[in-house]
């Protein structure tokens, strides 16, 4: 196929090939991955000054996206790229095949590194949705520092840099200019734009930014950074939210509020740290959704009222493909469990095969994890439906995940169904994920608004 690419498209390739780093800040089917190939092999092979290039991606997107695309268009024709995965010795063999481009996933890093140790051989990284960096503690992140001298060529592309806020972006923004721009320490970057915000006595569980901050690290940051939107550049269909109500029957109502106030006891109400109160919420989220994990991992069935609606939606969509977000291990259980013999072609997203039979029409149901597949996978021809049976608190997730039916391509109205437990913890994720704040404190004010509800009845 032949590219011709946007004038944003061309843009965004000549500042990779002009600057050693650059952060790509694109909205989901901008287009992405064909904009930093063509300014891959414009490097390589018209320019001569990039020689092995690496890239670093979410599992999914590794195993397919980068290849295919290169297969897609005419332009990218000599360009070798070669997945890094499997066992370590595919790994091995993998690294020592000669191509241009290298794709690993993220996970990988911190092995890549000290496999290669300072005989570091790639010139140029681009890092595929460059938020899976956003943590200054990991060890992805350290990792790629120890060898951020010996890369030549930066390159970030993400759709979402700030998920859960401007602190999000330091980390990011250090791996592309080592430190220049808003410091060479997170505790630097903080002290300058936040302020202590959710706090108790020994904790800070959140910062707020300053007054002006949010100008001033845009301002610090927007030579080295290119953001555009989507509705800017493409005509995207209609994207419409469908709020499907799901009502406890009187045994399972009772259930809930059983578990809600015994687990909510346990806690103390003033005080909620966030490891506990994630705890908490996953046990509310699963009994929302009709079953919950014992103290063995094993799923013991509350109630079946979710997926009597998700049957009776899968009945209202009249043959349309849907594809289906799950939260828990029980809820794809469940699911599968009930469609068994619906007669429907049901397919959990597993290999690239899977996401090329969707796009080809011969999946009616696909299940998919939204942090498995909220990256990179083009599943635009398969459908216009997204299920949303169990929620989660990520709003990068969420916003990605979404966007794989609604981008470039997509000839259709996409409708989002979210299947919401009413008086359930299902209503408080998706306030936080309309919101658009901090999902995180969000998560700890509202179980603080329930153990007050609890205490007035």
């Amino acid at each position: 196929m032949r590219f011709q690419p946007h004038p944003y498209q061309r843009y965004c390739i000549q500042r990779i090939i002009a600057d050693p780093a650059v952060g790509l800040f694109l909205d989901m089917g901008l287009g992405k991955t064909v904009i930093t190939l063509t300014a891959i092999n414009d490097l390589k092979y018209n320019r001569f000054t990039v020689g092995k290039v690496l890239v670093i991606a979410p599992k999914k997107v590794a195993e397919a996206t980068w290849t295919k695309e290169t297969e897609k268009w005419d332009h990218l024709s000599l360009l070798r790229v070669l997945p890094v995965l499997g066992s370590k010795q595919k790994r091995i063999r993998a690294l020592n095949t000669p191509a241009d481009v290298y794709v690993i996933n993220r996970e990988n890093i911190p092995w890549l590194v000290e496999y290669y140790r300072n005989c570091w051989p790639f010139d140029m990284v681009v890092i595929d949705e460059l938020t899976s960096f956003k943590s200054h503690q990991a060890k992805r992140f350290k990792s790629l520092t120890w060898v951020r001298k010996k890369i030549r060529r930066m390159v970030g592309l993400t759709g979402t840099p700030a998920p859960n806020g401007l602190l999000d972006l330091w980390a990011q923004i250090y791996l592309l200019d080592e430190g220049e721009r808003l410091g060479k320490r997170i505790t630097h970057y903080r002290e300058r734009y936040f302020d202590p915000d959710a706090r108790d006595r020994d904790h800070i569980f959140s910062y707020a930014p300053k007054p002006g901050a949010e100008q001033a690290i845009q301002d610090r940051i927007s030579d080295i950074c290119i953001s555009m939107k989507a509705e800017d550049y493409l005509q995207l269909p209609e994207l419409v939210e469908d709020m499907i109500p799901v009502v406890l029957d009187a045994k399972a109502e009772k259930a809930y509020r059983d578990f809600e106030r015994n687990l909510l006891v346990e806690i103390d109400d003033e005080i909620l740290d966030a490891g506990s109160a994630a705890v908490l919420s996953g046990k509310l989220l699963q009994m929302a959704n009709g079953a919950v994990y014992n103290e063995e991992r094993q799923p013991v069935e509350v109630h079946d009222c979710k997926l009597e609606v998700f049957l009776e939606t899968i009945e209202k969509l009249n043959g349309a493909h849907a594809l289906v977000f799950y939260n828990f291990q029980h809820d794809l259980s469940r699911i599968l469990k009930v469609t068994k013999r619906s007669g429907l072609a049901v397919r959990q997203l597993k290999t690239p095969c899977d996401a090329e039979d969707w796009n080809a029409g011969k999946v009616d149901l696909l299940l998919a994890h939204p942090a498995s597949a909220a990256y990179g996978l083009n599943l635009q021809e398969g459908g216009n439906h997204v299920i949303w049976f169990g929620l989660n608190w990520s709003l990068e997730l969420y916003q990605q995940a979404n966007k794989r039916l609604h981008r470039q391509g997509q000839k259709s109205t996409v409708f989002v169904h979210h299947l919401v437990t009413q008086g359930t913890r299902d209503e408080d994720v998706m306030e936080a994920l309309h919101q658009k704040g901090d999902t995180q404190e969000h998560l700890l004010q509202s179980l603080k608004a329930r153990i007050e509800q609890i205490k007035k009845r």
